[in-house]
Protein backbone atom coordinates (compact mmCIF):
# COMPACT_ATOMS: atom_id res chain seq x y z
CA UNK A 1 0.00 0.00 0.00
CA UNK A 2 1.70 3.59 -1.18
CA UNK A 3 2.43 5.57 2.09
CA UNK A 4 3.14 9.27 1.40
CA UNK A 5 4.48 11.71 4.29
CA UNK A 6 4.79 15.65 3.44
CA UNK A 7 7.83 17.18 4.99
CA UNK A 8 6.65 20.83 6.16
CA UNK A 9 8.12 23.63 8.20
CA UNK A 10 8.82 27.43 8.20
CA UNK A 11 11.64 28.28 5.21
CA UNK A 12 15.31 27.41 6.28
CA UNK A 13 14.51 25.08 9.12
CA UNK A 14 15.94 21.89 7.73
CA UNK A 15 13.58 20.77 6.24
CA UNK A 16 15.42 20.59 2.46
CA UNK A 17 18.32 19.05 4.16
CA UNK A 18 16.30 16.84 5.88
CA UNK A 19 14.77 15.36 2.12
CA UNK A 20 18.03 15.20 1.13
CA UNK A 21 19.64 12.53 3.77
CA UNK A 22 15.97 10.55 3.53
CA UNK A 23 16.53 10.01 -0.14
CA UNK A 24 20.17 10.51 -0.91
CA UNK A 25 18.87 12.69 -3.47
CA UNK A 26 20.06 16.22 -4.62
CA UNK A 27 17.43 18.78 -4.41
CA UNK A 28 18.52 22.38 -3.43
CA UNK A 29 18.95 23.44 0.26
CA UNK A 30 19.73 27.10 0.04
CA UNK A 31 20.39 29.28 2.68
CA UNK A 32 17.47 31.86 1.68
CA UNK A 33 13.25 31.48 1.83
CA UNK A 34 11.93 29.59 -0.88
CA UNK A 35 14.85 27.54 -2.35
CA UNK A 36 12.02 24.50 -2.84
CA UNK A 37 9.45 25.98 -5.43
CA UNK A 38 7.79 22.83 -6.33
CA UNK A 39 7.24 19.86 -4.38
CA UNK A 40 10.31 17.23 -4.74
CA UNK A 41 8.62 13.57 -4.15
CA UNK A 42 10.96 10.85 -3.59
CA UNK A 43 10.40 7.18 -2.94
CA UNK A 44 12.75 5.59 -0.50
CA UNK A 45 13.17 1.98 0.79
CA UNK A 46 12.24 0.60 4.64
CA UNK A 47 15.20 -1.26 5.67
CA UNK A 48 14.05 -3.17 7.91
CA UNK A 49 16.48 -5.99 9.49
CA UNK A 50 14.27 -8.67 9.52
CA UNK A 51 14.29 -8.86 5.21
CA UNK A 52 17.82 -8.44 5.54
CA UNK A 53 17.67 -11.96 7.58
CA UNK A 54 15.02 -13.25 5.66
CA UNK A 55 17.02 -12.93 2.48
CA UNK A 56 20.45 -14.11 3.76
CA UNK A 57 17.96 -17.66 5.21
CA UNK A 58 16.40 -17.89 1.58
CA UNK A 59 19.41 -16.57 -1.20
CA UNK A 60 16.17 -14.77 -3.17
CA UNK A 61 16.68 -13.62 -6.52
CA UNK A 62 15.55 -10.41 -5.45
CA UNK A 63 14.81 -8.60 -1.97
CA UNK A 64 12.21 -5.65 -2.11
CA UNK A 65 11.91 -3.57 0.87
CA UNK A 66 8.71 -1.58 1.52
CA UNK A 67 8.08 1.70 0.53
CA UNK A 68 7.53 5.41 1.72
CA UNK A 69 7.18 8.11 -0.75
CA UNK A 70 8.12 11.68 1.10
CA UNK A 71 7.42 14.87 -0.32
CA UNK A 72 9.67 17.97 0.54
CA UNK A 73 7.36 21.05 0.33
CA UNK A 74 7.98 24.82 -0.08
CA UNK A 75 8.38 26.49 3.28
CA UNK A 76 5.25 27.93 4.74
CA UNK A 77 5.22 31.38 6.07
CA UNK A 78 2.57 33.36 8.03
CA UNK A 79 -0.61 34.37 5.71
CA UNK A 80 -0.10 31.83 3.63
CA UNK A 81 -3.47 31.04 4.17
CA UNK A 82 -4.71 33.97 2.25
CA UNK A 83 -1.76 34.11 -0.50
CA UNK A 84 1.23 35.03 1.51
CA UNK A 85 4.50 33.14 0.13
CA UNK A 86 3.15 30.85 -1.72
CA UNK A 87 0.47 30.60 -0.30
CA UNK A 88 -2.29 27.89 -1.76
CA UNK A 89 -0.24 26.26 -4.14
CA UNK A 90 1.85 25.23 -0.86
CA UNK A 91 -1.37 23.45 0.89
CA UNK A 92 -2.64 21.80 -1.69
CA UNK A 93 0.69 19.76 -1.99
CA UNK A 94 0.01 19.12 1.82
CA UNK A 95 -3.39 17.18 0.79
CA UNK A 96 -1.93 14.61 -0.89
CA UNK A 97 -0.26 13.30 2.07
CA UNK A 98 -1.30 10.35 4.83
CA UNK A 99 1.67 12.18 7.10
CA UNK A 100 2.49 15.51 8.38
CA UNK A 101 6.32 15.32 9.28
CA UNK A 102 6.81 19.31 10.61
CA UNK A 103 10.32 20.17 10.69
CA UNK A 104 11.04 22.97 13.14
CA UNK A 105 14.41 24.86 14.09
CA UNK A 106 16.02 23.62 17.50
CA UNK A 107 19.36 25.22 17.16
CA UNK A 108 20.92 28.52 17.10
CA UNK A 109 23.22 29.76 14.43
CA UNK A 110 23.53 33.44 13.54
CA UNK A 111 24.37 31.93 10.04
CA UNK A 112 21.76 30.17 9.44
CA UNK A 113 18.88 33.13 8.55
CA UNK A 114 15.76 32.42 10.11
CA UNK A 115 12.33 33.92 8.72
CA UNK A 116 11.26 35.31 11.95
CA UNK A 117 14.85 36.73 13.24
CA UNK A 118 14.87 34.72 16.46
CA UNK A 119 14.55 30.53 16.93
CA UNK A 120 11.21 29.96 18.76
CA UNK A 121 10.06 26.26 17.43
CA UNK A 122 6.72 26.98 19.56
CA UNK A 123 6.04 29.76 17.84
CA UNK A 124 7.12 28.32 14.86
CA UNK A 125 4.91 25.51 15.61
CA UNK A 126 1.99 27.70 16.08
CA UNK A 127 2.42 29.48 12.96
CA UNK A 128 1.81 26.54 10.81
CA UNK A 129 -0.98 25.19 12.88
CA UNK A 130 -2.50 28.51 12.40
CA UNK A 131 -2.35 29.06 8.63
CA UNK A 132 -3.40 24.78 8.31
CA UNK A 133 -6.44 25.89 10.82
CA UNK A 134 -7.30 28.85 7.82
CA UNK A 135 -6.63 26.73 5.24
CA UNK A 136 -9.24 24.17 6.27
CA UNK A 137 -11.57 26.89 7.91
CA UNK A 138 -11.97 28.08 4.34
CA UNK A 139 -12.97 24.16 3.09
CA UNK A 140 -15.51 23.70 5.70
CA UNK A 141 -17.08 26.89 4.66
CA UNK A 142 -17.27 26.06 1.28
CA UNK A 143 -18.53 22.43 2.61
CA UNK A 144 -21.04 24.59 4.57
CA UNK A 145 -22.37 27.35 2.23
CA UNK A 146 -23.15 23.79 -0.47
CA UNK A 147 -24.89 21.48 2.47
CA UNK A 148 -27.27 23.55 4.75
CA UNK A 149 -29.72 24.84 2.48
CA UNK A 150 -30.32 20.76 2.25
CA UNK A 151 -30.39 20.52 5.71
CA UNK A 152 -32.68 23.59 6.70
CA UNK A 153 -34.87 22.98 3.98
CA UNK A 154 -35.19 19.30 3.16
CA UNK A 155 -34.30 18.06 6.27
CA UNK A 156 -31.75 15.81 4.27
CA UNK A 157 -30.59 13.37 7.36
CA UNK A 158 -27.46 12.85 5.78
CA UNK A 159 -26.88 16.75 5.28
CA UNK A 160 -28.02 17.19 8.54
CA UNK A 161 -25.60 15.06 10.25
CA UNK A 162 -22.97 16.73 7.94
CA UNK A 163 -23.43 20.54 9.28
CA UNK A 164 -23.28 18.62 12.90
CA UNK A 165 -19.87 18.45 12.22
CA UNK A 166 -19.26 20.97 10.24
CA UNK A 167 -20.35 23.54 13.00
CA UNK A 168 -18.15 21.61 15.46
CA UNK A 169 -14.97 22.04 13.30
CA UNK A 170 -16.01 25.22 12.60
CA UNK A 171 -16.11 27.34 15.96
CA UNK A 172 -12.84 25.62 16.75
CA UNK A 173 -10.60 26.42 13.13
CA UNK A 174 -11.87 30.00 14.29
CA UNK A 175 -10.29 29.74 17.17
CA UNK A 176 -6.90 28.05 15.98
CA UNK A 177 -7.72 24.60 17.30
CA UNK A 178 -7.21 21.57 14.39
CA UNK A 179 -9.55 19.59 14.24
CA UNK A 180 -7.27 16.38 15.11
CA UNK A 181 -7.21 17.94 18.49
CA UNK A 182 -10.92 17.25 18.79
CA UNK A 183 -12.80 14.26 19.61
CA UNK A 184 -15.31 12.37 17.31
CA UNK A 185 -16.87 8.89 17.28
CA UNK A 186 -15.60 6.69 14.54
CA UNK A 187 -18.37 7.31 12.29
CA UNK A 188 -17.67 11.05 12.73
CA UNK A 189 -14.04 10.48 12.03
CA UNK A 190 -14.32 8.73 9.05
CA UNK A 191 -16.46 11.27 7.15
CA UNK A 192 -14.09 14.28 7.82
CA UNK A 193 -11.19 12.01 6.74
CA UNK A 194 -12.90 10.66 3.62
CA UNK A 195 -15.04 13.78 2.47
CA UNK A 196 -13.61 17.19 4.35
CA UNK A 197 -9.61 15.73 3.65
CA UNK A 198 -8.52 18.50 6.29
CA UNK A 199 -4.96 19.33 6.66
CA UNK A 200 -5.11 19.49 10.20
CA UNK A 201 -7.15 15.78 10.27
CA UNK A 202 -3.43 15.01 9.40
CA UNK A 203 -1.33 12.62 11.79
CA UNK A 204 1.44 14.29 12.82
CA UNK A 205 5.10 13.71 13.46
CA UNK A 206 7.49 17.02 14.70
CA UNK A 207 10.75 16.64 14.25
CA UNK A 208 13.33 19.02 15.73
CA UNK A 209 16.34 19.58 14.01
CA UNK A 210 18.73 19.72 16.71
CA UNK A 211 22.71 20.47 16.60
CA UNK A 212 24.68 17.23 16.38
CA UNK A 213 26.29 18.20 19.67
CA UNK A 214 23.22 17.69 21.20
CA UNK A 215 22.06 13.87 20.31
CA UNK A 216 24.67 12.76 23.02
CA UNK A 217 22.69 14.22 25.54
CA UNK A 218 19.57 15.13 23.58
CA UNK A 219 17.49 15.39 27.23
CA UNK A 220 19.39 18.50 28.44
CA UNK A 221 18.41 20.20 24.63
CA UNK A 222 15.99 22.92 26.28
CA UNK A 223 14.64 23.71 22.94
CA UNK A 224 13.93 20.29 21.98
CA UNK A 225 12.54 19.51 25.33
CA UNK A 226 10.03 22.68 24.56
CA UNK A 227 9.20 20.59 21.10
CA UNK A 228 9.00 17.12 22.71
CA UNK A 229 6.60 18.41 25.57
CA UNK A 230 4.30 20.40 23.27
CA UNK A 231 3.23 17.31 21.08
CA UNK A 232 3.24 15.04 24.26
CA UNK A 233 0.51 17.60 25.26
CA UNK A 234 -1.48 16.95 22.52
CA UNK A 235 -1.12 13.16 22.17
CA UNK A 236 1.37 13.23 19.33
CA UNK A 237 5.10 12.67 18.78
CA UNK A 238 8.32 14.22 18.51
CA UNK A 239 11.58 13.02 17.70
CA UNK A 240 15.37 14.75 17.68
CA UNK A 241 17.16 15.16 14.18
CA UNK A 242 20.07 16.72 13.36
CA UNK A 243 18.97 17.18 9.87
CA UNK A 244 22.59 18.03 8.81
CA UNK A 245 24.37 15.31 10.35
CA UNK A 246 21.89 12.84 8.94
CA UNK A 247 22.83 14.23 5.61
CA UNK A 248 26.33 13.52 6.00
CA UNK A 249 25.46 9.82 7.27
CA UNK A 250 23.23 9.23 4.15
CA UNK A 251 26.28 9.06 1.87
CA UNK A 252 28.68 7.23 3.87
CA UNK A 253 28.89 3.41 3.56
CA UNK A 254 26.77 1.29 5.80
CA UNK A 255 30.23 0.05 8.19
CA UNK A 256 31.49 3.59 8.09
CA UNK A 257 28.05 5.04 8.93
CA UNK A 258 27.67 2.64 11.70
CA UNK A 259 30.91 3.45 13.39
CA UNK A 260 30.38 7.10 13.20
CA UNK A 261 26.75 6.38 15.02
CA UNK A 262 29.02 4.10 17.53
CA UNK A 263 31.40 7.21 18.36
CA UNK A 264 28.70 9.15 18.62
CA UNK A 265 27.23 6.76 21.32
CA UNK A 266 23.86 6.51 19.16
CA UNK A 267 22.39 3.00 18.27
CA UNK A 268 20.78 4.25 15.21
CA UNK A 269 20.12 7.07 13.06
CA UNK A 270 17.74 9.22 13.39
CA UNK A 271 16.09 8.68 9.84
CA UNK A 272 15.76 5.21 10.73
CA UNK A 273 13.87 6.04 13.91
CA UNK A 274 11.37 8.59 12.14
CA UNK A 275 10.40 6.17 9.50
CA UNK A 276 9.95 3.64 11.91
CA UNK A 277 7.79 6.13 14.24
CA UNK A 278 5.84 7.31 10.69
CA UNK A 279 4.71 3.25 10.28
CA UNK A 280 3.89 3.30 14.20
CA UNK A 281 1.81 7.05 14.24
CA UNK A 282 -0.19 5.42 10.71
CA UNK A 283 -0.94 2.34 12.61
CA UNK A 284 1.09 0.29 9.90
CA UNK A 285 3.05 -3.26 10.17
CA UNK A 286 5.01 -5.50 7.76
CA UNK A 287 4.17 -9.50 6.63
CA UNK A 288 6.88 -11.47 4.70
CA UNK A 289 6.80 -13.28 1.76
CA UNK A 290 9.61 -15.63 0.80
CA UNK A 291 11.26 -17.99 -1.35
CA UNK A 292 13.94 -18.82 -4.03
CA UNK A 293 12.76 -15.73 -6.59
CA UNK A 294 11.89 -13.28 -3.83
CA UNK A 295 11.68 -11.85 -0.76
CA UNK A 296 9.46 -9.29 0.15
CA UNK A 297 8.02 -6.96 2.53
CA UNK A 298 4.44 -5.98 2.82
CA UNK A 299 2.91 -2.95 4.36
CA UNK A 300 -1.16 -3.35 5.81
CA UNK A 301 -2.97 -1.48 8.08
CA UNK A 302 -2.99 -3.06 11.77
CA UNK A 303 -6.26 -5.12 11.97
CA UNK A 304 -6.37 -6.13 8.37
CA UNK A 305 -7.58 -9.72 7.59
CA UNK A 306 -5.33 -12.21 5.91
CA UNK A 307 -8.09 -11.91 3.09
CA UNK A 308 -7.44 -8.35 2.56
CA UNK A 309 -3.53 -8.80 3.15
CA UNK A 310 -3.60 -11.21 0.41
CA UNK A 311 -5.30 -8.34 -2.00
CA UNK A 312 -2.42 -6.38 -1.46
CA UNK A 313 0.36 -8.85 -3.25
CA UNK A 314 -2.41 -9.32 -5.90
CA UNK A 315 -5.96 -9.12 -6.12
CA UNK A 316 -6.55 -12.63 -7.69
CA UNK A 317 -5.70 -14.10 -4.24
CA UNK A 318 -8.12 -11.92 -2.25
CA UNK A 319 -11.08 -13.15 -4.98
CA UNK A 320 -9.48 -16.62 -4.44
CA UNK A 321 -8.69 -16.67 -1.06
CA UNK A 322 -8.38 -20.12 0.20
CA UNK A 323 -6.38 -20.79 2.99
CA UNK A 324 -3.11 -18.63 4.59
CA UNK A 325 -0.20 -21.19 5.55
CA UNK A 326 2.09 -18.78 8.40
CA UNK A 327 4.40 -19.20 10.70
CA UNK A 328 6.05 -16.03 12.78
CA UNK A 329 9.24 -14.45 12.04
CA UNK A 330 10.74 -15.12 15.31
CA UNK A 331 10.26 -18.95 14.31
CA UNK A 332 12.53 -18.72 11.47
CA UNK A 333 15.02 -16.52 13.62
CA UNK A 334 15.04 -19.23 16.63
CA UNK A 335 15.50 -22.17 13.64
CA UNK A 336 17.45 -20.61 10.77
CA UNK A 337 15.76 -23.14 8.30
CA UNK A 338 12.11 -23.29 6.92
CA UNK A 339 11.95 -26.95 6.93
CA UNK A 340 12.73 -27.07 10.62
CA UNK A 341 10.22 -24.32 11.47
CA UNK A 342 7.64 -26.89 9.63
CA UNK A 343 9.05 -30.25 11.68
CA UNK A 344 8.70 -28.30 14.80
CA UNK A 345 4.99 -27.63 14.22
CA UNK A 346 5.20 -23.42 13.91
CA UNK A 347 3.38 -23.55 10.48
CA UNK A 348 -0.15 -23.30 11.12
CA UNK A 349 -3.22 -23.12 8.89
CA UNK A 350 -5.46 -20.03 9.24
CA UNK A 351 -8.59 -18.63 7.50
CA UNK A 352 -9.42 -15.83 5.54
CA UNK A 353 -10.90 -13.86 8.86
CA UNK A 354 -7.61 -14.70 10.55
CA UNK A 355 -5.85 -10.58 11.91
CA UNK A 356 -2.73 -10.27 10.32
CA UNK A 357 0.19 -9.83 12.72
CA UNK A 358 3.50 -7.58 12.50
CA UNK A 359 6.42 -10.21 11.52
CA UNK A 360 3.97 -12.93 9.97
CA UNK A 361 5.73 -14.95 7.23
CA UNK A 362 2.48 -15.94 4.53
CA UNK A 363 2.24 -18.28 1.58
CA UNK A 364 -1.37 -17.57 -0.02
CA UNK A 365 -3.26 -20.69 -1.42
CA UNK A 366 -6.01 -19.68 -3.52
CA UNK A 367 -7.97 -20.72 -6.73
CA UNK A 368 -9.35 -18.30 -9.59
Amino acid sequence: MALKSGIVGLPNVGKSTLFNAITKKSVEAANYPFATIEPNDGMIFYNDERLNFLSAIFHPLKTVYAQVEYFDIAGLVKGASKGEGLGNKFLSHIRECDLIVEVVRAFKDDSIIHVEESVNPIRDIETINLELCMADLESVNRRMEKVAPKARINKDKESMFEMEILEVLKENLEKGIPSRYLAFDELKAHYIKKTLNLLTFLPHIYVANVSANSLGDIESDLLYQEVRNFANSHGEVAIAISCELEKDLAYLPKEEREEFLSDLNLKSSGLDSLIKLTYDTLGLKTFFTVGKDECRAWTFKDGMSAEECAGLIHTDLQRGFIKAEIYHYDDIVKYQDEQKVKEAGKLRIEGRDYKMQDGDIVYIRFSV
